[in-house]
């Protein structure tokens, strides 16, 4: 299945008419639709419905318009009206603008992982703080050893855009500054898929299945997920949620952890715990390493140990990944 078949196909620029230079440069994100709708029951406030449209990010793109504005204006050129010069004056200030604003963030992520009161590990994770240097030809093909099913959740940063994509119940939420009230907030970049939701229920009926004790059939926990080949037919989804987040100044980290970590914290209560451990200034620091890199993969071990001293029962994996301005 194409999960992006319903996306609009991107605009193809207009040829320039001759004697005019063809403006360079890639548009990288003015062609994306806009984000999916908030999320009422995701435990925060959502990012994604007030976002400007991130700019080309061509450094060549406003000297090729001013050069453009003086060649016009040469000999022969037709005078423009007021209203015309209005216009490109306020185009011209409004790519200033985006272009002094443009901030590339650098992402670095921490992780700890306890088994908890499981006999084993089930959770996974994977961190590519550079993922260029995982794109290369494998030297050997090894298959997959793939257990049964499995949820995801996944960030992509690409400049100052984040990309967040979920299925199944582990949960991304970022640690943003609030200047007015002088306080960090918790703010989900993932929906939870729970079958007891409405619309993951109703998925679940038309397909022929049902909910039972909050369980598909009364088995499954999760509404999508990867894998569970036998709950398919049952409405069980493999298709994630995909959402996209601009990163700001006021951003300080990323949260990302399986269901074991917030059966026993919320959010809030985990974003919180991170920043008394980021303020720790007695976390002894080794020989050679960054005292903020020790800091933060302290934060991740206390918070996994504490939600196992919560009494979760459940594996429990913390990833924390610091924004660096």
């Amino acid at each position: 299945m194409d999960l992006f078949g319903d996306l609009p196909e991107p605009e193809r620029a207009p040829r320039p008419p001759a004697g005019v230079e063809a403006q360079e440069g890639p548009m990288l994100l003015e062609d994306l639709p806009p984000a999916s709708s908030a999320d009422s029951g995701s435990g925060g406030p959502l990012l994604f419905d007030d976002l400007p449209p991130a700019g080309s990010g061509d450094p060549g793109s406003l000297a090729t318009s001013v050069s453009q504005v003086v060649k016009n204006e040469g000999k022969g050129a037709k005078r423009k009206t007021p209203e015309e010069e209005k216009n490109g004056g306020e185009e011209l200030v409004e790519k200033k603008v985006c272009k002094a604003s443009s901030v590339i963030f650098g992402l670095k992520g921490y992780v700890a992982e306890r088994k908890g009161e499981r006999e084993e590990m089930q959770d996974a994770h994977v961190i590519l703080n550079d993922i260029t240097e995982e794109c290369r030809p494998p030297s050997s093909l090894m298959k997959p050893a793939w257990k049964d099913g499995s949820t995801a959740t996944c960030v992509l940063a690409v400049d100052n855009i984040l990309y967040i994509a979920n299925l199944g119940d582990s949960r991304a939420i970022l640690c943003r500054y609030n200047e007015e009230s002088q306080k960090h907030a918790a703010l989900s970049l993932s929906k939870e898929h729970n079958p007891t939701q409405y619309e993951e229920r109703m998925r679940i009926q038309k397909a022929g299945g049902n909910v039972r004790d909050g369980r598909v059939l009364g088995v499954l926990e999760v509404s999508r997920s990867i894998g569970d080949g036998q709950y398919k037919r049952c409405g069980v989804t493999s298709v994630p949620d995909i959402r996209r987040c601009q990163l700001t100044p006021n951003d300080r980290f990323i949260l990302l952890a399986c269901d074991g970590l917030f059966k026993v914290f919320t959010p809030e209560e985990a974003v919180n715990f991170i920043l008394s451990c980021l303020e720790d200034e007695k976390i002894q620091t080794r020989e050679g390493k960054p005292a903020v890199d020790a800091r933060y993969e302290a934060a991740c071990n206390r918070l996994a140990n504490k939600a196992v001293q919560r009494g979760s029962a459940d594996n429990v994996t913390v990833m924390v990944v610091r924004i660096g301005h």
